[in-house]
């Protein structure tokens, strides 16, 4: 029996983690006959995310030239580079367009099909547009992937998991907001992604509470207004269909994502890593405790974040700075990232504080704001918006792109250390995973049209037994509040091990996979290996991708940033091989 390989998602992750196969298996595995098997109800390539079945009107979060799936020699990888085009290189589009998902599914297709290609004549692809439902097996023989609609299952030597953002079944909350709407006759649709929600049963002209003002608002907005058959004139002035609904959004922050940045680097890049490198997360690993994420790690990834900062600051603008830059570095690099000192530097070395970088201060623009009515709210949410806009599109402020290099260097870093909770993720994609710029314009135009309506921060929801509505207040406007007949939580599911929307990964739960506190599947963050409760990595079961502790900022990135997913398919990749490659030297377990 041929040595046999099962990879579950055929998506970015499944893509790319195959395109790494292929360019290590000549020389880690050799010539002998190799079966790989990849299973996903969705096209291979683009995966479900990408997939050429959704609305033009939603776009990529990225440029066209900020997109690539092939690694370059700042990937550290031990596996060869391949090197290969970004998806404008591809594609011939505009560089600077933000292109639609369906766009990026072709160009994605395009990699699958040339990865498997890539791939030597002793090694076969098995396509399954089907469902896996679980994995069995002992951890010293081969494995059984069960597919759905099909009694026999696939054996395996090694199967990869990567499974791609996944669903999840109603949390307790949810589940009371779902079960009060369906006794009041009203329309409650809970986490879920956007493009796979049915938005039917929103009716025009009504009031919809939004709960969540992140990359899925961005998607229902666009669903709901353009999708709905309004329309921007040249100006960018928004004109309704009639068919629109109003839709109330608010959030814990209570604004947008940050806009993408709309300018290009010049200039010397910061140094980076600098304050937290592999030496620092070498030294947290070998503690006998588990470090903390905010004792620990914070004020390192704080003190790299105001290093990348100030690098640029203090070389594209000395004229904004009081002393020069190698007496500020020297200090900075001495000082203690939780200590005063740090931050006595900055103050007398930086004259105006709107040149210093205040991460608590981005991470809560409307702390202990208050507008007296929603009015008030709607021209202070435009106005900051419109000074958002301009600041991500002034190349005056680009310490704001070094401070992304920054994020995009820490990110990288943190996948060594494993899960460090949802609060990172968050703050990293408000930050440097926002929408692009003409999206949030389109959101000032639809504010001045009143088809959205912005609620503010620290919003809340009830359901009002007695009046048979959903109920939506903020701290921004104490006291009032918002009714409506309806509610779209505008977010991702959140990962559970409890309630996990797979059932493969229910059955790896109840086999004796661990979670992490956050839901996450707990993986060995150097291979990928899937962790047990017992604390030990199964040897033939690997997991990829954003359910994992060692979730990348994404499948694809920037050319020539680092692309922490493609180190980690990598790895996976070799490790799988020399696995298989061991394996045909000696017996075979049933």
């Amino acid at each position: 029996m041929n040595a046999s390989l099962v990879v579950v998602g055929a998506g970015p992750r499944g893509t790319g983690f195959l395109e790494r196969l292929a360019a290590s298996l000549p020389l880690l595995y050799g010539d002998e006959p190799l079966d790989i098997h990849l299973v996903d109800p969705h096209p291979a390539g683009a995966g479900r995310i990408w997939r050429a079945e959704q609305s033009s009107l939603l776009w990529m979060n990225s440029m066209a030239e900020d997109v690539t799936m092939f690694t370059d020699d700042t990937v550290q990888q031990e596996g060869p580079v391949r090197p290969g085009p970004t998806l404008a290189e591809w594609s011939g589009l505009d560089a600077r367009s933000f292109p639609s998902r369906r766009a990026q599914g072709a160009y994605l297709r395009w990699v699958y099909e040339g990865a498997v290609a890539a791939l030597p004549p002793n090694v076969t692809v098995h396509e399954h547009r089907t469902r896996a439902t679980r994995v069995g097996g002992p951890r010293a023989g081969r494995q059984r992937v069960w597919l759905e609609g099909r009694p026999e299952p696939l054996v395996a030597d090694l199967v990869v998991l990567a499974l791609g953002h996944l669903d999840a079944e109603l949390d307790p909350e949810q589940q009371e907001l779902a079960h009060f709407a369906e006794r009041h006759g009203l329309l409650h649709l809970p986490p879920a992604f956007t493009a796979d929600s049915d938005l039917s049963a929103v009716r025009p002209g009504e009031p919809v509470i939004v709960r969540g003002f992140g990359l899925a608002f961005v998607d229902l907005m666009a669903l709901l207004t353009e999708g709905r058959g309004g329309r921007y004139d040249a100006d960018g002035t928004y004109h309704p269909s009639g068919r629109e609904p109003v839709l109330y959004v608010g959030s814990r922050r209570g604004v947008p994502y940050h806009s993408k940045i709309g300018y290009t680097w010049t200039g010397e890049r910061p140094p980076l890593p600098r304050f937290f490198g592999p030496a620092e997360v070498d030294a947290l690993l070998s503690r006998p405790d588990r470090p903390d994420f905010r004792r620990d790690i914070w004020p390192l990834i704080d003190k790299e974040l105001g290093f990348a900062h100030y690098h640029r600051l203090f070389h594209a603008h000395p004229e904004r700075t009081a002393v020069p830059w190698a007496d500020f570095e020297e200090k900075y690099a001495a000082a203690d990232p939780a200590g005063p000192g740090l931050r006595a530097l900055i103050d007398a070395s930086v004259p105006d504080p709107a040149d210093r970088l205040d991460l608590e201060a981005l991470d809560h623009p409307l702390d202990g704001v208050r507008f007296p009515s929603y009015a008030s709210l709607q021209s202070g949410l435009r106005t900051y918006i419109q000074a958002d806009l301009t600041r991500r599109h002034n190349d005056g402020h680009s310490v704001d792109l070094a401070v992304f290099l920054g994020l995009l260097s820490v990110y990288g870093q943190l996948q060594r250390i494993g899960d460090v909770g949802g609060w990172w993720h968050g703050f990293f994609s408000f930050l440097a995973s926002g929408p692009p710029g003409p999206r949030l314009r389109q959101l000032l135009a639809l504010s001045d049209a009143g088809v959205v309506r912005f609620l503010g921060a620290g919003v809340t929801v009830e359901a009002d037994e007695a009046a048979g509505v959903f109920r939506a207040g903020s701290a921004s406007v104490p006291g009032q509040w918002i009714e409506a007949a309806a509610l779209i939580e505008a977010r991702l599911p959140e990962p559970s091990a409890e309630r996990p929307g797979s059932p493969l990964l229910q059955a790896l739960y109840e086999e004796g996979a661990a979670a992490a506190e956050t839901g996450l599947l707990q993986v060995d963050p150097a291979d990928g290996r899937v962790v047990g409760r017992d604390g030990q990595p199964h040897p033939r079961r690997f997991a990829l991708g954003p359910f994992t502790v060692a979730r990348a900022s994404g499948a694809f990135t920037r050319p020539r940033t680092g692309g922490a997913a493609f180190r980690q398919n990598d790895a996976t990749a070799r490790v799988a091989l020399s696995f298989l490659r061991d394996l045909a030297c000696r017996p075979v377990s049933a």
